[in-house]
């Protein structure tokens, strides 16, 4: 299966730069699927669409698309101002003579950090993109909240960016000043030193410990909006890029399908007795790592933190035993559910990473999940066998993109892309802050 298979053509206008002035008022696709091998999945949706369709919808209308004994599943997880702009030290710079005007900004120029996991609390080490990566080598240290310290750009550290190579040699600053010392006067928050390198350009850095570290990254921190959104975050920014049901700090990216809703919108959910059950999957480098394969089954996702708790282990479970459709919000959400599945489907003699077929955690058609925390690195797309999720809300995504690759697993390829293309002619607004997709 080709990574090109999954590509179609966006004009640039397309893409949402700002959000909806009402979380509520985004437009909703609603596409009623067929299985795989043409057979409808049930003759007709919540709205009586027949299967094989679609119908432009506002996302005030998903209330009524749900059934009264469907299981809603959301993701509580909650951004976090994860990037942070300030300054290198210059230790690992390549060597530039002391003449060059350039050199001072050289050495100690302005540095770009998104921090994408944390590895451990003690010490307190981080998983992490940076720009500008060819410059900033293992031993580097990086400072951050300095006065000085202000975005250099607006768009996000890109992994290929990072990937291209780091200094070759190390220097001491100009200027006879020991490296990333406070002699410019200023004073920084937080500390850091680049520890290692990672296979796709990523960094692992150590921060120095300080006893209030988030209460600083919340202080001097950026939200962490996609590349694509071309402009630098705003105040406003820290609420509409956050879903209102937003619980568990860890993600550097938000769960987009939840940005829709609103109290009211639950308000009608619960009117319909529907139940609603909460996870957690902290949002980093494996769900937007960009595909740099060609073919599909090559590609390797990064493992993320995920919690299912007792009481939602038990709602998700019962109505799998009495044959209710369980509706996920967001693709973060079924790769959570799908991964416990199929963790919970495992034999004592199966190794973690054995394939069969193309589901990379085993070939069992267990519908339970169990209750605990661990990594995600599960990777959904076409040929795979659901076995927990029913139904999704999700947003548009990009092209080529792992998260379109799930999409069309749960509908299949043809039917999203011919509804991606019926979006574009219509003028859906495309991305995180655009508009929604509903596959029943």
């Amino acid at each position: 299966m080709l990574v090109s298979d999954f590509h179609y053509e966006l004009p640039p206008e397309r893409i949402a730069q700002e959000p909806a002035a009402d979380r509520a008022a985004s437009r909703l696709l609603h596409l009623i699927r067929e299985s795989p091998g043409g057979v409808r999945e049930s003759a007709r949706g919540a709205s009586g669409a027949s299967a094989g369709h679609w119908e432009d919808r506002s996302f005030r209308d998903f209330p009524d698309l749900l059934r009264p004994d469907d299981l809603l599943v959301l993701n509580n997880t909650r951004v976090f101002p994860a990037r942070l702009y300030g300054h290198r030290s210059g230790e690992r710079a390549q060597v530039l003579s002391p003449r060059n005007p350039a050199s001072r900004d050289f050495l100690r120029g302005r540095v770009e950090v998104l921090l994408t996991r944390q590895f451990s609390q003690e010490p307190n080490e981080w998983e992490c993109l940076v720009r500008p990566g060819r410059k900033i080598g293992v031993g580097e240290r990086l400072f951050f909240g300095g006065r000085s310290s202000a975005p250099a750009s607006p768009s996000a550290p890109a992994p290929d960016e990072s990937a291209s190579g780091d200094a070759a040699s190390s220097s001491s600053a100009p200027g006879g000043h020991a490296p990333g010392d406070a002699a410019s006067g200023d004073t920084f928050e937080l500390e850091a030193e680049v520890t290692a390198r990672g296979s796709f350009g990523e960094r692992r850095i150590r921060f120095r410990p300080v006893t209030d570290f988030f209460a600083r990254v919340e202080r001097i921190g950026h939200v962490p909006l996609p590349p694509y959104i071309d402009r630098e975050d705003r105040p406003a920014d820290r609420d509409r890029y956050q879903t209102i049901y937003a619980k568990a700090r860890g993600s550097v990216a938000a769960p987009t399908a939840g940005l829709h809703f609103t109290p009211k919108i639950f308000e009608r959910i619960r009117a319909r007795g529907i139940e609603v059950a909460e996870i957690t999957l902290h949002v980093g480098l494996g769900t937007f790592q960009p595909v740099r394969v060609e073919k599909v089954e090559d590609h390797k996702l990064h493992r993320e933190w995920y919690e299912i708790s007792p009481a939602a282990a038990r709602a998700i479970n019962a109505a799998k035993d009495k044959g209710r459709r369980v509706v996920a919000v967001g693709t973060t959400t079924v790769r959570t559910l799908e991964y416990a599945a199929a963790q919970a489907g495992k034999t004592g003699s199966q190794v973690r990473n054995e394939t069969v077929g193309n589901d990379r955690h085993g070939d069992h058609d267990t519908a339970r999940v169990e209750p605990g925390r661990g990594e995600a690195d599960i990777f959904i797309y076409p040929g795979h066998r659901f076995r927990i999720v029913d139904a999704l809300l999700t947003n548009f995504h990009l092209p080529q993109s792992t998260l379109l690759m799930l999409v069309c697993a749960l509908a299949g390829r043809e039917s999203v892309l011919q509804a991606y293309r019926h979006a574009l002619e219509a003028g859906y607004r495309f991305y995180s802050y655009g508009d929604c997709m509903f596959v029943e």
